[in-house]
This record gives C-alpha cells, sequence and structure tokens, in this order.
C-alpha cells in the first residue's frame, strides 16, 4: 500500500480529480450577472498548483490544492470588501503599489526592444566615461617616512635613488626604504585602484612617469616613494566589442526611463492639473501644469 501512495502517477491523478471538482463546482463567468460572484478559474487553479510545486519541489496534495483554492477566495473575498469600503483610497502603500505596477507595464514595452550595434554605438559614443578603459600600472615601491628622516630626507631619498638604479630591475628592496602597510610589487593596477591605495596626487604623478627606471621621489598621503615602473597602459575608450553586454545594459535602463517618462505624460494628457495654494503672479488658485510634470 505505502509503495502505492508513493507512486507519482496517483498523484497526477489525484490532483486532477481535485481541479475537476474545484473547477465544477465553481460558478461559471458570468454566472450570476452580478459582483457578488467570485470565480475560481481552471487557469487560476493550475497557476495555485504550479506556484505550490515550485516552492516545494513537488505537487500539492489534494487536501493542500483545496487549502490554496479556499485562501484565494478569501483574498478576493477581503479584497472586495476593502474595495467596497474605500479602504484602497489615501492609502500610500497602495498607491505606491498601484504606481509601480503602471510603470512596470512601460517597462515591460521599452523591454521589448532590440536595439541596433549602431544604436549601441552612439550611445557608447555620447558616454565615453562611463565606459572609459582606466590606465593601468605595474610597478614597484620603495617607502621612506618624512618622520623617520626629517631634515636628511631629500637626502636620504637621493642616495637610496642612486642605490636602486645601479641595482636596476632586479634591485632587492625587501630590507631598504621604511616599514608601510602596503606592498612593494603592483601588478596592472587600474589607476583608480592606486589612487584609492596611494592617493590621486600619487597616480598622478605616477602617470608622468616613464618604466625603464627607478624614479622619484613622489609623494602619497603615506609620505613619499622611490618607484619603478615595468609596464603602464593608457587610458582609452573602450570598444563596442569589449563592453557590449555594460552598453546593452546601461541602454536598456536609459530606454526604460524614457519610456516611463512617455508613458507618464500620455496619461497626464487626460487630466488637468490644478494645484491650490501655489504662489503665482496670478493668483493661488493657477493651474500649473509645469508643477505637475
Amino acid at each position: 500500500m505505502k509503495r502505492i501512495l508513493k507512486e507519482p502517477l496517483l498523484h497526477f491523478l489525484l490532483l486532477g480529480a481535485v481541479l475537476f471538482i474545484v473547477y465544477g463546482v465553481m460558478p461559471k463567468p458570468g454566472a450570476g450577472g452580478n459582483s457578488g460572484t467570485i470565480v475560481v478559474t481552471m487557469g487560476q487553479v493550475e497557476n495555485l498548483a504550479a506556484t505550490f510545486a515550485k516552492t516545494w519541489q513537488r505537487p500539492p496534495t489534494p487536501e493542500e490544492l483545496a487549502g490554496l483554492v479556499q485562501d484565494r477566495v478569501r483574498e478576493e473575498v477581503y479584497y472586495r470588501e476593502a474595495k467596497a469600503l474605500g479602504l484602497d483610497e489615501d492609502d500610500t502603500v497602495i498607491r505606491r503599489r498601484l504606481r509601480q505596477k503602471m510603470q512596470f507595464i512601460s517597462d515591460d514595452i521599452a523591454a521589448q526592444i532590440e536595439p541596433t550595434d549602431e544604436e549601441l554605438a552612439a550611445y557608447l559614443q555620447a558616454h565615453p566615461d562611463s565606459f572609459r578603459i582606466e590606465p593601468t600600472f605595474t610597478f614597484r615601491q620603495v617607502f621612506l617616512d618624512p618622520a623617520k628622516h626629517g631634515e636628511s630626507l631629500s637626502r636620504d631619498a637621493t642616495q637610496l635613488l642612486a642605490q636602486l638604479n645601479k641595482a636596476g630591475a632586479d634591485a632587492d628592496t625587501a630590507s631598504l626604504g621604511d616599514a608601510l602597510i602596503l606592498e612593494q610589487r603592483f601588478a596592472a593596477l587600474p589607476a583608480r585602484v592606486v589612487a584609492a591605495q596611494f592617493g590621486d596626487k600619487f597616480v598622478a604623478s605616477l602617470s608622468k612617469l616613464s618604466p625603464g627606471q627607478w624614479q622619484g621621489p613622489i609623494e602619497s598621503g603615506y609620505g613619499v616613494h622611490l618607484v619603478l615602473i615595468t609596464e603602464k597602459t593608457e587610458g582609452r575608450l573602450s570598444e563596442l566589442s569589449e563592453v557590449r553586454d555594460a552598453v546593452r545594459r546601461e541602454w536598456d535602463n536609459a530606454r526604460r526611463l524614457e519610456a516611463n517618462e512617455k508613458f507618464y505624460h500620455e496619461l497626464l494628457k487626460r487630466y488637468t492639473v490644478t494645484i491650490e495654494g501655489l504662489a503665482s503672479k496670478d493668483g493661488p488658485d493657477k493651474r500649473m501644469e509645469a508643477a505637475a510634470k
């Protein structure tokens, strides 16, 4: 018996029976011809069952499905009675939710539009800073703490710079300079990341240096540094092929906002907006269409 109860076919048959019974006892659309009629359609029942299955990874039992249907009826009863009592009026939460649902309509319309490569390229050209590839720096640095060196900072930096250039790119910097919480080696670090660690002034100075030899000192928020740049790439505008997905997301968002505005202003044309008490040279009851836009 237990084995039979576990059979998926039995569950399917029981579910079908419940759907048939519920659909049979529910009034059909149009029955009664008045607002006191509540119809739970076959499609709604199937949707309740599908939602349950998606949540719990199994179909509902007949008892569970019947409970879902009854809860749907209870929700409809409360909804209608609340509207009849005007409980939906002047409710900020409900008003915002309905506004959101109206915006969803225009969002759905905008989502159907597929941009061409020409449109995406034009959007990229119109918003270059949003998709610009940053400069990157691969470099080594040796730190000198001004608090430790005092007035001899410039002399010490000059001597250390000469020592580093004599050793060249193979200089062992582990025991040189002063302790710092940051690393001594950085590979292909974007300019904004360098700025976050060393400061904008450091990045500006780093951008002016040529790769190949130890240079400095250059200042940061910590003190001064001797720097060896081994590689750097210049910032540039991205090619569409490099950032197509990002451009498409931004393009979609811009079209969505544009569609929302157009949708709203088309709806606004159906209304005459009067803002009482708004001061103007023509009197407090001047019709202020601009204020409604």
